[in-house]
């Protein structure tokens, strides 16, 4: 304490002397205060705190222990109880499952409960069978035995029931060995209908609806004798009642008819006889909410009726459409049949597509006859084109007399014409506008022929029916256009007279196809009349390959003839003899080629044509003998009389190859015309006549720039020639002074 005073002593600073005594006290005080709250804390911390440490203390040794158990439990759980979790687990998952089957086998006793009369709850039984399919537990062993013996059980009441409707239903057929024909289908069907009185408690009796058991005699039916009903037109149907068995339906011949197809009518009235008979002494029994005629036409009415359109409906499509009114015999006959087939239940709903192909008569009249025409104008495509027709310009389409336009049409046209007589004074000639005398191929006028009468099919009918049938034809000449130079591509290059002909049609149907659409246009329906009936358009495609396809013909042909002068050994050195020959040869064979055509093309193409393609592959030839005399750079006077004698030849026999027309007294015009579709005629006749001409008489036909011979050579060349021709003296230099 006597610290603890001094240490607050002197923390206090001086003291005074005579406060001294009284601030002792004060502290003394002091210090027994602060001793009594230690003594205060000691006996709190060892009378209060040191029982609850001990109480603390004792309650960690009992977590300990707690915790030392929870160990040795952990351990025995680890060692002993886990491996035995997954065991426990499954044995309740058995357990779970085997629950579950029982369960499931309660229910599938209830269903089997339901199956007891297999023979008539069969539906109900495979319906309850595929409700079980749908469980998890479908690949259970009941289950499956339990299909098993459904499917036997269904198989053989099927069976039995077959032989139940043998009895009603009796079939006599042929041999399947033998081949259906309508000599073999005499023979092929007999069917016996035998009556017994607990029918209809039979049918009722047993789903056949559900079990489809009309199929197999539906489809016996079908093949058997409805089919070749149709299909035969020799076939027809005898019905016989027969007291006590039952009633016959057979097939029988009429030895009488020679038809190929039946009409729609008499198909109409073979089937509704058996089916009448069927349903008067057979289906008309009800199953359920169904008769039996009703389940028997579902089964074979889709085919029956397909067999009805391709067999029968198809051919009866008329090929003219002054046909189409008749036809509606044929509508009203389709829907007779069917509203009796819906009379007797075979039939249900509205039209069918029977009636409906029977009413859409126009689209299949356009349809047919747009591929009957196609079909008729691609074989006369494709047939020879040698056969020829001669035309003359007197030569005209024989035009069909069409029906008087409407009033709205003919005003149009008389304006038209008050027009044209106002505005033209003079008339053009009777002539123009003709096509000059040729041959073309006799495929071709029936080519013509044929779209003239598919446009008069288009006049009159439906605007669609009209508009399928002016673009058929339209796609007649475009297909022309493609097939032919196609297909006769080989003959065409081979042999002149075809392509001739070729070059002729072309011209002949272009000629046409300019007045084609105007004859029809005002008799075609709308827009047709408004100016979308023309071939005005094909008209330049149809003269372009014409065109093309003869003066291909005609380069083939000036190859032929500079190969052969290509063997003259370049008229050079005919002094010898070898090129001589040579050279009189290659003339000749020129000369003969060149009558060869002339004589091929003789009556087949126009004059004009005829004379232009002779007059071109001559020039052809003699332009070629002028290059080649005025290449030579020395001529002697041997080789120019043989040069002469060459040309001459040429000049004689040349206008001999101009022979249009069949007539020869006829030919002599275009002869004596040879310088006019020949351009190097005078030019050749001027070299050959210098061949032979001295130098005076050159200088003369030159006559200063002047004369004949200046109008065919230019100076430079006659110079060449004269140096070719004559040798270096004073005679040459002075005429060759005068050539300028």
């Amino acid at each position: 304490m006597a610290s603890f005073v001094a240490e607050v002593l002197a923390s206090s600073g001086k003291l005074e002397k005579e406060d001294l005594s009284g601030k002792v006290s004060k502290m003394s005080r002091k210090v027994e205060d602060t001793k009594e709250e230690v003594c205060e804390m000691i006996n709190k911390r060892y009378s209060d705190f040191l029982p609850t440490l001990q109480g603390s203390e004792d309650l960690m040794v009992q977590v300990e222990t707690v915790s030392k158990e929870m160990d040795a439990l952990k351990t025995c759980i680890e060692t002993e109880v886990r491996p035995n979790i997954h065991m426990a687990v499954a044995e309740y998952t058995k357990l779970k499952q085997q629950l579950e089957k029982n369960t499931v086998i309660i229910t599938m006793l209830g269903h089997l409960k339901e199956v007891k009369h297999p023979g008539q709850f069969i539906k109900s039984a495979r319906d309850n069978v595929d409700s079980l399919k749908s469980w998890k537990i479908s690949q259970l062993p009941l289950l499956s035995a339990i299909n098993s013996e459904l499917t036997v059980q269904r198989e053989n009441l099927i069976y039995h029931l077959g032989d139940e409707w043998k009895r009603l239903v009796i079939w006599t057929l042929p041999s399947s060995k033998g081949k259906t024909s309508s000599e073999n289908l005499l023979k092929m069907c007999q069917m016996l209908i035998q009556y017994f009185t607990n029918y209809t408690q039979f049918i009722k009796g047993r789903n056949l609806l559900s079990l489809g058991f009309c199929c197999c005699p539906g489809q016996v039916l079908l093949k058997n004798m409805l089919k070749p009903l149709v299909m035969y037109a020799s076939l027809s149907v005898r019905v016989t009642e027969q007291q006590d068995e039952g009633t016959i339906l057979a097939l029988q011949c009429l030895e009488e008819s020679h038809e190929e197809r039946s009409a729609p009518s008499q198909v109409y009235s073979k089937l509704l006889l058996v089916l009448k008979t069927l349903h008067s002494h057979l289906l008309d029994v009800s199953i359920g909410d169904k008769k039996l005629s009703a389940i028997l036409g579902e089964l074979i009415w889709e085919e029956l009726s397909r067999c009805i359109i391709h067999e029968c409906l198809v051919h009866s499509i008329p090929t003219n459409s002054s046909q189409l009114e008749k036809y509606n015999t044929v509508i009203k006959e389709t829907e007779d049949f069917e509203k009796s087939l819906k009379e007797m239940e075979y039939l249900h709903g509205d039209s069918t597509d029977l009636l409906k192909y029977a009413r859409d008569v126009n689209c299949h009249f356009a349809s047919k006859k747009c591929k009957d025409v196609i079909v008729a104008a691609r074989k006369l495509m494709t047939s020879k084109m040698h056969n020829t027709v001669k035309i003359t310009p007197e030569s005209k389409l024989r035009l069909p007399k069409l029906p008087a336009p409407s009033s709205e049409v003919k005003v149009k046209q008389d304006i038209v014409k008050e027009e044209a007589m106002m505005e033209n004074s003079k008339q053009l000639s009777a002539w123009s506008l003709r096509l000059p005398a040729c041959r073309i191929s006799e495929s071709v006028q029936q080519l013509m022929e044929l779209a003239l009468n598919t446009l008069c099919e288009a006049v009159g009918s439906s605007t669609q029916c009209a508009l399928q049938l002016f673009f058929t034809v339209r796609n007649i000449f475009q297909l022309f256009y493609d097939v032919v130079p196609t297909y006769h591509k080989e003959n065409l290059l081979k042999f002149p007279h075809l392509a001739a002909i070729q070059h002729n049609n072309c011209m002949y149907l272009a000629h046409h196809l300019l007045t084609l659409g105007h004859h029809f246009r005002s008799h075609l329906p709308n827009p047709l009349s408004d100016g979308v009936a023309t071939f005005v358009d094909m008209v330049p495609g149809f003269r372009k390959l014409g065109a093309q396809c003869f003066l291909t013909q005609l380069n083939v042909q000036r190859a032929e003839l500079l190969e052969r002068l290509s063997t003259a050994h370049n008229f050079c050195n005919l002094d010898d003899e070898d090129n001589y020959i040579a050279a009189s040869k290659a003339v000749r064979q020129v000369i003969h080629q060149l009558k060869q055509l002339g004589t091929v093309w003789q009556d087949v193409l126009p004059v004009g044509i005829y004379c232009k393609a002779m007059g071109n592959l001559l020039n052809t030839a003699i332009t070629e003998v002028i290059a080649k005399i005025m290449m030579l750079e020395d001529i002697s006077s041997e080789d120019g009389e043989h040069l002469h004698t060459l040309c001459q030849t040429i000049i004689e026999e040349g206008p001999l190859v101009f022979i249009p027309l069949a007539e020869e007294h006829k030919n002599r015009k275009y002869q004596e015309e040879v310088p006019l579709y020949v351009k190097k005629w005078s030019t050749f006749k001027e070299l050959v006549i210098v061949l032979r001409a001295n130098l005076q008489e050159i200088v003369d036909r030159w006559a200063d720039s002047k004369g004949p011979l200046a109008v065919e050579f230019s100076s430079s060349e006659v110079k060449s020639l004269i140096r070719a021709l004559f040798q270096n003296t004073e005679r040459r230099a002075v005429a060759l002074t005068k050539i300028k």
